[in-house]
């Protein structure tokens, strides 16, 4: 496992590939592969596209990947699918629409199914996103899934936001009341071609007028994705969010919080899993759930006395052995 760490930061594409895998699937010697990898992260920057389905996300990612390639560039991809229930897997795998990349060793994209996690995100995507770091890319583009209101979980990850929204993605007043709005650092109109366009953009400009004035503006900026609108435009000013970012410490702030989720996710990790492992040890689990179904317990007492039994309180307060 240490070989194949050692043959990420070398650049080995298929030993990045297996290590996003293991990650993925929870391998038993992730944690050790991710201590392998942490050193080496850090100098990525993160690029989070999210929108509602159908508002043309991964056009405008192939047409960034071109434009930031002209900048010679090395960027990795991840595109958050949603799972397939069969075989657990990406049902779309956006690589379909990025076949110009293929080739491009400087390139590096993976699609990754949501396996059950809400907020656009995979579980794993964090992961991921450490694996490609290491693999030495300058860019790491997040595509989320896509999924409305819930796609919050993506300004806890990226360093820049870009929100897409259409013309016709309905009352462009509802779509401004979402949730997803609140997380902008980047307002894309995409297909603005179509009737409406300039109505849904007018409508962003004066949202962004009464909100309390901020460090920062979002950008409102226009593109046709499907023939390469706007997509010069629209890299401007993710550059431009970035120096913003790095000149007024705003950068290192957000990763401060970032590492302060991430080592707070895991402690919980680990204290649910060796929680779980002690209740297991202890009680048939099975039989529990049974005498709960036909009402002969609670699960609120239930789960109490679970705790109990395993001298989880007394450890929590000291009293115990």
């Amino acid at each position: 496992m240490q070989d194949l760490v050692a043959e990420l930061l070398k650049g080995n594409r298929r030993a990045a590939a297996r290590l996003i895998s293991l990650v993925e699937n929870d391998d038993p010697q992730k944690r050790e592969l991710l201590k392998g990898v942490y050193p080496h992260t850090g100098n990525a920057y993160l690029i989070g596209i999210t929108g509602a389905p159908g508002s043309g996300k991964s056009s405008l990612v192939d047409w960034l990947l071109k434009q930031m390639r002209k900048d010679g560039l090395t960027v990795g991809v991840i595109a958050v699918d949603p799972t397939s229930p069969f075989s657990g897997g990406a049902i779309l795998g956006d690589r379909i629409r990025m076949q110009d990349h293929a080739l491009d060793n400087d390139v590096f994209i993976r699609s990754m199914g949501t396996r059950g996690s809400l907020g656009g995100l995979s579980r794993a995507t964090r992961e991921a996103i450490q694996v490609l770091d290491a693999f030495g890319k300058d860019i790491i583009l997040i595509e989320t899934v896509g999924v409305g209101q819930s796609e919050v979980d993506i300004v806890k990850t990226a360093d820049s936001t870009v929100v897409v929204l259409t013309p016709a993605g309905g009352d462009s007043v509802q779509t401004i009341k979402a949730g997803i709005m609140e997380i902008a650092d980047i307002f894309v109109i995409n297909k603005s071609d179509l009737p409406g366009a300039d109505r849904t953009e007018t409508e962003i400009n004066m949202m962004l007028d009464m909100k309390k004035s901020k460090a920062w503006r979002p950008p409102v900026v226009p593109t046709v994705s499907v023939n390469n609108e706007g997509i010069a435009e629209l890299w401007n000013s993710i550059q431009e969010h970035r120096s913003h970012m790095e000149e007024s410490g705003r950068l290192l702030e957000i990763r401060r919080e970032r590492v302060k989720r991430e080592l707070t996710e895991q402690v919980e990790y680990l204290v649910k899993n060796r929680i779980w492992e002690r209740v297991k040890e202890e009680i048939e689990f099975d039989s529990l759930v049974e005498k709960i179904v036909h009402r002969e317990q609670d699960p609120y007492s239930t789960a109490g006395d679970l705790l109990a039994k395993i001298n989880f309180y007394e450890r929590e307060t000291g009293e115990g052995g």
